[in-house]
């Protein structure tokens, strides 16, 4: 009769995982999910949008757009959606304006 107190050890574990998970989103600043998910593929370490953004100008701390707090919200919406350089333009139908406004207030830090 093993097997049903290891099945009910395995439901508690996953029970604590989904528990944990959900309060570490909770805890998430809002838009940093978002962030992740939508953006973080080139704007996080390693992605290709850092190693760009480390060149121009020559100064690797602003590679990181998450680690940066020179940016409005409204020239991270802008510059989403309009694209520049080698960053194509990100379209309502890849990210709701309501999503990206999150992104852009995530990455701004508030700043309007």
């Amino acid at each position: 009769m093993k097997t049903p107190i290891r099945l009910q050890q395995i439901a508690w574990t996953l029970a604590a995982c989904a528990f944990s998970a959900v309060a570490a989103a909770a805890d998430a600043p809002p838009g940093k999910p978002l962030f992740t998910t939508r953006c973080g593929m080139c704007h996080q370490t390693n992605g290709m949008g850092v190693s760009i953004l480390s060149r121009r100008p020559a100064d690797a701390s602003k590679g990181l757009l998450e680690a940066r707090d020179d940016l409005s919200a409204e020239f991270v919406y802008v510059v989403a959606r309009m694209g520049t350089g080698n960053m194509p333009r990100i379209s309502r139908a890849e990210v709701s304006d309501e999503e990206l406004r999150e992104i852009a207030l995530y990455i701004s830090r508030g700043k309007p």
